[in-house]
């Protein structure tokens, strides 16, 4: 089943959007990512079987403070 995660990712610069992108479509299951917002700092992310504490992890620890926003099932 696809899930839409959104996820809050403090991003300062292009660099970080750039970075925080390549880190998330580099996880298992991925199908598509997006920045959003108007200070382009949500991530959205469209994927199967993707584990969203993980991806919160790795964006912790590669980009920065990171929050879970919103979590929904697609059909």
């Amino acid at each position: 089943m696809k899930k839409k995660m959104v996820l809050k990712v403090q991003m300062k610069c292009q660099k970080c959007r750039t970075k925080a992108l390549q880190t998330v479509s580099e996880s298992d299951g991925v199908n598509s990512v997006a920045i959003q917002g108007e200070d382009k700092d949500k991530v959205v992310v469209v994927g199967e079987g993707v584990d969203a504490v993980l991806l919160v992890n790795r964006l912790r620890k590669k980009v920065g403070p990171t929050q879970i926003i919103s979590l929904e099932d697609l059909k």
